[in-house]
Parts: C-alpha cells; structure tokens; sequence
C-alpha cells in the first residue's frame, strides 16, 4: 500500500524505451509510485528485472490468470511512453491482442487521466489513419502531447523532463483530486 500517487507506466517498443528507467527515476524522484506495463516486444527490449528492482514492482507483459491479484496498486494516472504508430492506431480501433493495449482500452471508460507521447517515424505519422486515430482517442479524454516524435539518429535523446511535468499536471487537474 502506498500513500504516493501511482503511475501505470506503459511501454511499447521504440527507442526510449531503452532508456525508461531513466523516466522511471524522474518519476519516483518526484513522488510517484510506477508501476511498469510492456508492449510484449518492449518486453523483450527492456531489463524487466532492473526495473522491477528499481520500482518494487513486477513489469507486467502478460495477462494474468482469472484469481490471480494484481500485484501493481491501482493507478492514478496512466501514461503512454513512447506510444507507438502500432499501439496508437490499434488502441484507437479497440484493440486488445496484448496486455498492455487491454490496460489501456480499460482506462478509457475509467476516470482516471491518460497521457500519451507519441514516438512515431514521419513516413508512419504521416499515415492518414494514424491522423484520425489520435483525433479520436483525444476526443475519449486521452491526453496526446505534443506532434509525432521521430530519431533520425541513435544519438538523439528523448526528453523524459516534460512527461513528468505533464503527468503531474494532468494528477493536479483530475477529478479525483478536487
């Protein structure tokens, strides 16, 4: 149990998520409880161990048994980062061929705050369905920020700063702190 606000993390194969522990870190500095859910190939891209360690809590990939608990404290807020050109346009449609996209079709009809960082290459973003597909999820209440990220080299860095700005924001502004 936890008095700290608690994030669900979800993490979809791109990039940054090679460097996620290092939102984890501003996240837990600034308060947050994070709780860590992976696309099943970030699953595959991240050190699950290092973050269950860093976090106290198991990185959720899989679906878990009918009966068995849920071993993250419910949410706050739940943040997308980075939101793949895949993950967006399946979530936007109702998609839920995997964990993570089930936690995340869930928080739609929920109250809590959603926010999601869009990593997508140009050519990708450009899509006309990727276009329609965040107009819609914006329009169910999710928190979309900012344009299409896109690395054009693997030494661009993405800036983790400005996703724990918003996501305290975004806890400020909930219903569920009034």
């Amino acid at each position: 149990m936890t008095n700290r606000p608690v994030l669900h993390l979800v993490v979809c194969a791109a990039p940054p998520a090679l460097h996620i522990g290092e939102l984890v870190d501003l996240l837990m500095t600034d308060g947050w409880t994070v709780c860590v859910i992976a696309t099943p190939t970030a699953a595959t891209w991240i050190d699950r161990d290092a973050l269950a360690d860093q976090t106290g809590y198991p990185v959720r990939a899989q679906w878990r048994l009918p009966g068995e608990p849920d071993l993250h404290p419910k949410a706050d807020v739940v943040m997308v980062a980075p939101a793949t050109f895949n993950t967006i346009n399946k979530w936007a449609l109702g998609i839920s061929d995997c964990l993570a996209l089930g936690i995340l079709n869930e928080v739609i009809g929920s109250d809590l705050p959603v926010l999601a960082f869009p990593y997508a290459k140009h050519t990708l973003a450009s899509h006309p369905a990727y276009g329609d597909h965040t107009q819609r999820l914006r329009a169910a209440g999710v928190e979309i920020d900012g344009e299409a990220l896109s690395s054009s080299s693997a030494s661009e860095t993405f800036h983790w700063r400005g996703l724990t700005e918003r996501a305290e924001g975004l806890l400020l502004s909930s219903p569920k702190s009034a």
